[in-house]
């Protein structure tokens, strides 16, 4: 008899409400805020990109179905941080602060995200 694996959680260079640019894909150069993050399948919801239109029926008797679009996850790897002080999207670098804490900075700026 096989034993279940527990699901494997993905390391990801984003966190819910960073600011990103999408890098690959239909929605390529589209920015957004990261929504929703999925560590054990390595996915992120951006708001505004990769929208599907998803049709609902209805619940109750006599309440109308409906049409909806929402936005449905992409692969992080898809996804760059972006800088909405320059306007440049940029890899990340771990990094201390004086006081011992460690950052997430931007490459091309040195911006500090944390």
């Amino acid at each position: 008899m096989a034993t279940a694996k527990p699901p494997i959680r993905y390391r990801m260079h984003v966190k819910k409400g960073d600011t990103v640019q999408v890098i690959a894909g239909d929605d390529k150069a589209k920015v957004g805020e990261v929504l929703a993050i999925f560590p054990k399948k390595s996915q992120v919801v951006v708001k505004g990109v990769n929208i599907k239109t998803k049709h609902v029926k209805p619940q109750q008797e006599g309440e109308a179905g409906q049409i909806i679009n929402k936005e449905f996850p992409i692969h992080s790897s898809n996804v760059m941080l972006y800088s909405n002080k320059q306007n440049v999207a940029s890899r990340i670098c771990y990094t201390y602060t004086e006081a011992g804490k460690k950052v997430r900075m931007l490459k091309k700026t040195g911006e500090i995200i944390d």
